[in-house]
């Protein structure tokens, strides 16, 4: 049976700092738009309140989220139990997109390690909790993270992954602009 909080309990935050993954879903306004959910790994996620997580996100072959929580600021995080006791845990909260080279991203970032090809801060507040049973997810067991991610973004020249965040992370799938979308566009307008 499902249980609602304001807050995320401190038995909240100890489940959500043992987990090795985490999901991420947004929409767009739109009706006829895609709704996203993306898998989140390695150790990007930081609990900074009980009301408050925020996320080191990654450049990778889409940007969805950003796009999304830049024209309604609704995100959802879910968590799941793959060992241990069946639990699953989502936050429901309105996000906020910080890029590099702001105010704010200086004073969030030292939350994080840095990590190649990091594009944005995601930063939630959060409004709702829900935990609910779980007892139909498998167990598993994590054997370590995957270095694809860093390596393909440790390749790529300051030039390189400017061109690939233009080509891939500028827009969603429906064609809202993100904004690392509208800084890149402004950038090169100066330039």
């Amino acid at each position: 049976m499902a249980k609602y909080f304001p807050e995320m309990l401190s038995e909240h935050q100890k489940f959500i700092k043992k987990q090795h993954v985490f999901f991420v879903a947004t929409a767009p306004l739109d009706a006829e738009g895609h709704v996203n959910l993306s898998p989140k790994g390695y150790d990007t996620l930081r609990i900074l309140s009980s009301t408050e997580i925020a996320y080191l996100d990654l450049t990778g072959s889409g940007n969805e989220t950003s796009g999304h929580i830049s024209e309604n600021a609704r995100i959802t995080f879910m968590f799941c139990a793959f060992e241990g006791p069946p639990l699953i845990l989502r936050l429901y909260g309105s996000g906020k997109v910080i890029l590099p080279d702001t105010e704010e991203w200086n004073q969030m970032i030292g939350h994080f390690e840095m990590m190649p090809g990091a594009r944005q801060i995601i930063l939630a507040k959060i409004h709702k909790v829900q935990t609910s049973c779980g007892y139909s997810i498998p167990f598993m067991t994590y054997s370590g993270e995957r270095e694809t991610l860093i390596r393909s973004n440790t390749k790529k020249d300051e030039a390189e992954l400017e061109n690939y965040l233009r080509d891939k992370n500028s827009s969603t799938i429906d064609g809202i602009l993100t904004p690392l979308g509208k800084k890149l566009s402004n950038d090169s307008k100066t330039t």
